[in-house]
């Protein structure tokens, strides 16, 4: 298993950047692109239904997140911004402006309370791998410095959705057509009666149980 691991993060740190095709292309709002998915990572089982709508504006990316499937909106209430709500159900986007796989990228998370985590990674093996350096930069002031989000909960249905926006100039790029960037994202799933276990959904599969595998990461083009 170990073995299969390694060659599966050597293949992955080995493809060359310009060999790689788009994925999305995001237009400029309130035109929207979405990045959607139904499986587990890394297995491949089915997972409740997830889409990401994106567009951008000069100063801001702008993210949707729809959550179907929900059954248990499970969040600990005690748990403000960036504390680890990814611990319990939340929605994740990483996010880098460039073509390359990332060491450095913006990690941010939303749960169904309305709660947000942000941060910029620190990963210079790009696989978080063992021994070596995994480190976080705190946005401590998100509001402040521009970030919104707004939740909604529709229980009747199974479904949260949050609105959140994000500014460019975070990663130097207000005014950011013709750019290229590196994105993932993700969805965790549990309950009162599974936690801490998680169900781990992704847009583009990292191979192993973890999100921070950055030669997976999908290439998006700002349109």
């Amino acid at each position: 298993m170990r073995f299969s691991t390694d060659l599966a993060i050597s293949a992955l740190l080995l493809a060359p950047a310009f060999a790689r095709n788009v994925d999305l292309y995001v237009p400029r709002c309130p035109a929207t692109a979405a990045a959607k998915f139904t499986t587990q990572i890394p297995s491949g089982s089915p997972c409740p239904s997830t889409e990401v709508d994106l567009c951008y504006t000069d100063t801001a990316l702008q993210l949707q997140f729809t959550a179907n499937g929900e059954t248990n909106f499970y969040y600990d209430p005690t748990q403000t911004t960036n504390g680890d709500i990814w611990e319990y159900e939340v929605m994740e986007a990483f996010i880098y402006k460039g073509c390359d796989d990332p060491q450095t990228y913006f990690e941010y998370e939303v749960n169904p309370n309305n709660v947000t985590y942000n941060a910029f990674v620190y990963n210079p093996s790009r696989v978080r791998t063992a021994g070596q350096p995994f480190d976080h930069a705190f946005i401590v002031d998100p509001f402040g410095d521009g970030f919104g989000v707004n939740t909604v909960l529709d229980k009747a249905n199974g479904v949260w959705k949050t609105q959140s926006s994000i500014p460019l100039a975070l990663f130097n790029g207000e005014k950011p057509k013709g750019t290229t960037w590196r994105m993932n994202f993700f969805r965790t799933i549990t309950s009162p009666a599974t936690y801490p276990d998680q169900q781990l959904c992704g847009w583009k599969n990292t191979g192993l149980a973890s999100f921070h595998i950055t030669p997976a990461f999908g290439t998006v083009k700002f349109i």
